[in-house]
């Protein structure tokens, strides 16, 4: 089977109840290192408590749907159909909503412990019906048939308004904290005392396959945390940095989140991890506000890819969830930003009330000189999206993108062209910025690209080079390519050399450990060709490769015919360097195409650029 669950005992009374999936198991943005995933849920076992009653077992975190048949299969073994149960819901979306509804028809005693915010969710999700695409398994209803119809009751809910404490048994005490975010506004963070285990749902996550409990150091996992960071934390920093600082106080021993092993020796150095990639994020002097409501989790999906392709270019994404931002928090992100995105979902031929109520904020208070997009997904229509794009035109907004529409939910191509509009976005901003700067500068120069040290660094020779990659395949298949001009060898044995990818390239997202490209060194007085092809600005989601007559490495990457040599590698390192990541690869095949030519190099008047 491609995903199982096991048991992981964790102290007496206390068991890691941990699905297995070492395929992608959605195409979202964070899944996008295709490691597989891992889903970490927590059972306390059931017995009596001091003052004499029997409590009952206790479910922290289930996982979603994609894990039911497994992991309903692990726990009826686990605890009798006859059996009271509490299940505390960290995080609330439809994927997990449907496996509750499983787990109340066979657990017909069930009561679900929820953040103020979790249970609304749970209230507003529990009878609706995910829209499918034509040809899925099981009924297509339309996205608002709320027919109740072969659904059990939504179960009494334990509503934790604020941080409190609830008896398990054995000895254990839980710890509820509430840790609401705009990406997940019923987020729920629980403790348990004894064993100092936090079990931290999305936070610290990171998506690959493991069945090892625990890390075995930092490095082991730092890219994939990271990783997930990159794509869901930084653009809700500031409210990610008040929950860190939140678990200081907590006498900690073990970091469980939802996805990925357990940090049990360096959780220290991972909370400060979260804090630094904070900071890197705030200190941009740009902001993009991304108001969105997600009834399904699509348009939230693209959210996250805008967002990712935004915070590729240093300018920072406050992300906004309309049904749960106050509206003077809503009000401020509008007034300061220097872009506003609007992502909608479709319910019934509508666009979601808070959409609607801050729709009219950004027509009454938004400023007609600074950009805005509008973006959503929809299941049989998209009138919603309509709405929004005809008001903001009508309203003298200008667009930075034409409106993004996807029909049910994005796949990795969709995904990926999101991102890549993004980073269009960022980089459009930041020109603007430079421009102004070079206006406000003494005579109209900026001194940071003309002193002594900045020219010397200029004269770094650097070989041509046109770097080219391919990842996947069917919807899954992801390609990309640029100039690389940064390049020197690195190691002998093993053959290794580094490359510097910046960080607003669309390519950098197909460069991580263990992913393979190809690097074609350009031959001097034949360099004009590709370079004119791979300088040239590509829309986004366009093929860099249309068009070409390409050659093949042994492990299928693009080689360029025209090229003096190529060299296939595999990521092994990578290392953050400013405004640029710095790769070091390992060379596992290669040839020269024309052993008499001259390699080209580029030769720079200053550092300041390339």
């Amino acid at each position: 089977m491609d995903r199982r669950v096991i048991q992981i005992p964790l102290d007496e009374g206390l068991l890691c109840l941990r699905g297995l999936s070492p395929k992608r198991l959605r195409f979202e943005v964070e899944y996008g290192l295709e490691r597989g995933t891992t889903a970490n849920s927590f059972l306390f076992s059931g017995g009596p408590a001091p003052d004499g009653r029997v409590l009952p077992p206790v479910l922290v975190h289930p996982p979603g749907a994609s894990f039911a048949e497994p992991y309903l299969e692990q726990l009826t073994l686990l605890i009798p159909a006859d059996a009271p149960l509490k299940v505390v819901v960290g995080h609330v979306n439809p994927n997990r909503v449907a496996l509750l509804r499983q787990l109340a028809e066979r657990w017909p005693d069930l009561m679900l412990v929820a953040s103020n915010a979790g249970a609304k969710l749970l209230a507003d999700l529990w009878n609706q019906q995910k829209p499918q695409k034509p040809g899925e398994a099981g009924p297509s209803p339309s996205a608002t048939d709320t027919s109740s119809a072969a659904i059990a009751p939504l179960p009494p809910i334990d509503v934790v308004k604020q941080e409190a404490s609830r008896p398990l048994g054995h000895g254990h005490v839980l710890r509820l904290i509430p840790v609401p975010t705009p990406r997940w506004p019923g987020g729920l963070m629980a403790f348990e005392e004894s064993t100092g285990l936090l079990m931290s749902g999305k936070f610290f996550a990171a998506h690959l396959c493991a069945e090892a409990w625990a890390e075995a150091n930092r490095s082991s996992t730092e890219e994939d945390r990271r990783y997930f960071y990159d794509c869901l934390m930084a653009p809700m920093a500031r409210q990610v940095e008040a929950v860190v600082d939140r678990l200081e106080d907590l006498d900690i021993r073990t970091i469980a989140p939802g996805h990925g092993p357990a940090i049990a020796q360096s959780w220290r150095s991972l909370l400060a991890d979260y804090r630094r990639w904070g900071e890197s994020t705030e200190r941009s002097s740009q902001s993009v506000a991304l108001l969105f409501a997600s009834a399904y989790g699509n348009t939230a999906a693209i959210a996250d890819a805008l967002a990712q392709g935004i915070s590729r270019t240093g300018v920072r994404v406050e992300s906004i969830n309309c049904e749960f931002t106050p509206p003077e928090q809503l009000l401020a992100a509008i007034r300061s930003c220097d872009a506003l995105l609007i992502g909608s979902p479709t319910l019934g031929g509508h666009a979601p009330t808070p959409i609607v109520s801050a729709l009219g904020t950004v027509l009454a208070e938004g400023n007609r000189s600074k950009p805005v997009g509008v973006f959503g997904s929809f299941g049989w229509s998209g009138e919603a999206l309509d709405l929004l794009e005809s008001k903001l035109r009508d309203g003298g907004f200008s667009f930075a993108f034409a409106p993004i529409k996807v029909k049910f939910r994005p796949d990795a191509t969709t995904i990926k062209t999101i991102e890549e509009t993004g980073t269009a976005l960022g980089r459009q901003l930041k020109a603007a910025q430079r421009r102004q700067e070079r206006r406000s500068a003494a005579g109209g120069l900026s001194e940071s690209g003309t002193g002594p040290a900045i020219q010397a660094l200029g004269r770094v020779v650097g070989s041509l080079c046109v770097l080219t990659t391919e990842k996947g395949a069917g919807d899954s298949h992801l390609s990309g390519a640029m100039v690389a001009s940064w390049v020197s060898q690195a190691s002998f044995t093993p053959p290794g050399f580094t490359v510097a990818v910046a960080k607003d390239r669309a390519v950098e997202a197909l460069l991580h450990v263990g992913d393979h490209f190809a690097l074609n060194v350009l031959a001097a007085g034949r360099e004009s060709g590709p370079m004119k092809q791979f300088l040239k600005p590509f829309p986004p989601g366009a093929d860099r490769f249309a068009g070409l007559a390409l050659e093949r490495s042994p492990a299928g990457q693009p080689i360029l015919p025209e090229a003096l040599a190529w060299l296939e590698a595999r990521v092994q390192q990578r290392m953050e360097c400013g405004d640029h990541w710095l790769l070091y690869a390992q060379v596992e095949q290669g040839g020269l195409l024309d052993a008499e030519g001259v390699t080209a190099v580029h030769q720079r008047r200053s550092g300041a650029n390339y």
